[in-house]
């Protein structure tokens, strides 16, 4: 039985391209040409992921006279950006859980604006014509484990204590099969409105037309070296020796290092990985169901994430959470067979039914992690620098809020979003090497072993839970 299941995913993966699905478009726009000599400009945005194309966006219409300008230093939305698993969720702490074990008092106010913030998305991609696939289909937290029920349903208790459940629904065995039929399957907790699918390429390529369609200046192939103060504004050095002055600027650099050093300790780089499957026949969807298109993620502490992409292929990623030592981000990462391995295993012990099916992209990529696992926020150089890192995997919507909460900040003006102490305070930094690995590595271990004995935290996890830090993708 384990020769035959090794051989299936072998064979499963043998074609597995290794370029990010979405990254794999001919429809793929030119880069904008590099910035070639200096430059002086009122704002400034480093990195052309969603965190600064959705700030360079809001800056133009908050205000269109302001000369806005934008430094990427590969091509916009190639890394996170573009190989994510599209999940846009409207969610700001990392889920529902976590925001209430950490910002119990704030949580009405955060879930509300968190839904208008994912609603502003779903109406910019109407109003700017961006061609992403947007379906808000919600999201299944599913069940493969008995514990996995009972803690479902205390969450839900919890939410609802709270008065933060409208718009969910429990789901016995029955009902979750009844969406989605997998023999895994022991439940769930769906999510109706929060959660939209998204083609993440398609987004962050339509985010940058949108971008110059009101006169953002943008310059790919460009990364930005260093960060200084020059008279009453600010100094920015690229890799190509030019300088940008400017009034201010806003950094979203997320996993890579930031230009303002002192936050660097506060993110540490995971690497995730996941698979696409090629187009399902109209009979291998009949024979999982999956009717209503949702999003859906285990509830395991190792989890997977999995969706339908609009030309019925699965996408299926999660699980391993690597830390290199040292925290470098290198490309030979994106690439990892053992995991691959791994996750088509579990692929088809989730969806038997699907034998046969190939698979027709394996990719990584380095998402930036922090120890409360939602994004901080900041200023530095006398308010004239702001910055927003840490999305921990949940990006895809959160960087719009990121990007106001950056703007209002450059302000200096206080705002619903500034008077938040989520806003306000900072997670807590990772230690240097070799502790950073040494932690990591017997977090990953423990989160296994809970796993493995029912959701039962030892010692080690207690005592991160009481520090208030933690290890996620």
């Amino acid at each position: 039985m384990a020769a035959r299941a090794m051989t299936s995913t072998s064979a499963a993966l043998s074609d597995a391209s290794p370029i990010p699905y979405w990254l794999d478009d001919p429809g793929r726009p030119a880069p904008e040409p590099g910035l070639t000599g200096d430059a002086t400009c009122d704002l400034l945005v480093v990195g052309g992921g969603y965190s600064g194309l959705w700030t360079a966006l809001l800056a133009k219409e908050r205000d269109p006279g302001r000369d806005v300008l934008l430094l990427e230093g590969r091509e916009a939305g190639w890394a996170a950006s573009g190989r994510n698993g599209g999940f846009c969720a409207a969610s700001l702490t990392h889920g529902t859980a976590n925001g209430l074990s950490r910002w119990p008092d704030e949580m009405p106010l955060l879930e509300e604006l968190g839904a208008r913030n994912l609603d502003a998305i779903e109406s910019a991609v109407h109003r700017y014509g961006i061609d992403c696939a947007f379906e808000r289909t919600g999201e299944i937290s599913v069940a493969t484990q008995p514990h996995h029920v009972t803690e479902l349903h205390e969450l839900y208790e919890e939410m609802d204590a709270a008065g933060l459940a409208a718009g969910s629904e429990l789901l016995d065995e029955g009902a979750l099969r009844a969406h989605v039929n997998s023999p895994t399957f022991l439940g769930g907790l769906w999510d109706r409105d929060g959660v939209a699918l998204v083609d993440p390429a398609k987004l962050a390529w339509g985010l940058k037309a949108a971008c110059l369609s009101l006169g953002v200046r943008i310059h790919e192939n460009t990364p930005a070296t260093s960060l200084t103060r020059s008279g009453a504004g600010m100094a920015v050095r690229t890799l190509r020796g030019s300088t940008v002055r400017c009034a201010q600027v806003a950094l979203g650099t997320n996993v890579f290092p930031s230009l303002v050093r002192r936050t660097r300790p506060l993110t540490v780089p995971v690497y995730d990985y996941a698979l696409m499957t090629e187009p399902l026949s109209a009979e291998q969807l009949a024979a999982i169901g999956w009717h209503n298109r949702q999003g859906l993620g285990d509830s395991a502490n190792q989890f997977h994430y999995f969706r339908l992409s609009s030309d019925n292929r699965i996408l299926w990623g999660g699980y391993d959470a690597v830390y290199p030592y040292g925290g470098q981000v290198s490309a030979a990462l994106d690439q990892r067979p053992e995991t691959f391995d791994r996750l088509a295993g579990h692929f088809f012990a989730c969806f038997p039914q699907l034998e046969g099916v190939r698979f027709t992209h394996a990719w990584g990529g380095a998402i930036d992690t922090c120890s409360r696992f939602s994004a901080f926020f900041g200023t530095a150089h006398g308010g004239r620098v702001a910055y927003a890192a840490g999305y921990t995997g949940l990006g895809v919507g959160a960087t719009r809020f990121g990007a106001d909460v950056m703007l209002d900040l450059l302000s200096g003006e206080e705002t619903e979003r500034t008077a938040l102490e989520m806003v306000r305070t900072k997670p807590l930094p990772f230690p240097p090497e070799p502790f950073a690995w040494t932690g990591v590595a017997l977090t990953k271990w423990s989160l296994a072993r809970a796993d493995e004995r029912g959701g039962h935290r030892n010692l080690w996890l207690r005592t991160m839970d009481r520090m208030g830090m933690g290890f996620d993708s």
